[in-house]
């Protein structure tokens, strides 16, 4: 599928995510950069695997990206993001993207903890592929932002999984939930329904001072995450005394805020370069 093709399909994909396995197969991938591992297990069972993306000239100590996809806590697969690790990595990130197990296999907070799994063994193993581990990033799309979000501001979640939250010097959040109660779609009610007390399971409950920095970006045609997501959860962390930046882009729906981190639709808005400044900027 050439250029022209693949934004043909824009409309149809950015409707429906499953499409991008599809999607990724053929999406041309940015130069000087390559997965250098995959399938690695960061605990037992076959969703709990990620792979590793590098630049192409190997260097040492490079600051890090963990990315944790999205697909509301029900789908997903690291596979169909190539094209977003070898973007990150050709930036000069060493760049994690892990599985993690789903419902109806799991519910809240499961998902949550294998990501802080797959965090640790960032933390223990990303300098043989050249990553620093004192220069963590965290970012995610959609749930995948959620997981994110929770890991950075309810920070037992890494500490129980082994990890100081200190070596988390960011979160990035690409059209996150983090204010959605109640549980009124069968996305949240599957994941968190269970849940004991509903407020554990919201980002916005555990804003606090001294979290690291949160970019929170956002696209004006999302449909499926709403503006109250990222606008609560900026007030209450900037009231908390926090660092937070917020960016909305017009004419961007809720898988397209994404997509616009792959070469044919970066000129549709300038998300690779906000999450990449932003990364290079906090993990210093």
């Amino acid at each position: 599928m050439d250029r022209r093709a693949l934004l043909a399909a824009l409309p149809f994909l950015t409707a429906c995510t499953p499409s991008l396995g599809a999607f990724d197969a053929l999406a041309p991938r940015d130069p000087g950069a390559a997965r250098v591992a995959r399938d690695v297990a960061y605990g037992e069972g076959p969703r709990r695997r990620l792979d590793v993306y590098a630049p192409n000239v190997r260097q040492e100590a490079l600051p890090v990206i963990v990315f944790i996809y999205g697909g509301s806590w029900d789908s997903g697969d690291k596979d169909d993001y190539q094209f977003l690790g070898t973007a990150l990595a050709s930036r000069g990130f060493v760049t994690v993207l892990p599985d993690y197990r789903l419902v109806p296999e799991v519910r809240f907070p499961a998902f949550i903890e294998d990501c802080a799994a797959a965090v640790r063994w960032t933390s223990d193993h990303v300098s043989e592929y050249g990553g620093d581990p004192r220069r963590i990033v965290l970012a995610g799309h959609s749930a995948g932002a959620y997981n994110a979000m929770m890991l950075a501001l309810a920070g037992d979640y890494l500490r129980n999984a082994g990890v100081d939250p200190n070596s988390i010097r960011g979160v990035i959040g690409l059209a996150g939930p983090y204010d959605f109660l109640p549980f009124d779609v069968d996305a949240t009610r599957n994941a968190f329904g269970q849940a004991p007390d509903p407020q554990q399971t919201q980002p916005v409950h555990f804003a606090r001072a001294d979290a690291p920095p949160l970019l929170l970006l956002w696209g004006e045609d999302d449909t499926t995450v709403g503006p109250r997501n990222l606008e609560s959860l900026a007030r209450v962390q900037r009231a908390a005394g926090g660092a937070v930046e917020s960016k909305t882009y017009g004419n961007i729906t809720h898988v397209g805020i994404m997509l616009a981190l792959s070469r044919p639709f970066r000129r549709r808005a300038p998300v690779l370069d906000d999450v990449t400044t932003f990364a290079r900027r906090v993990a210093g």
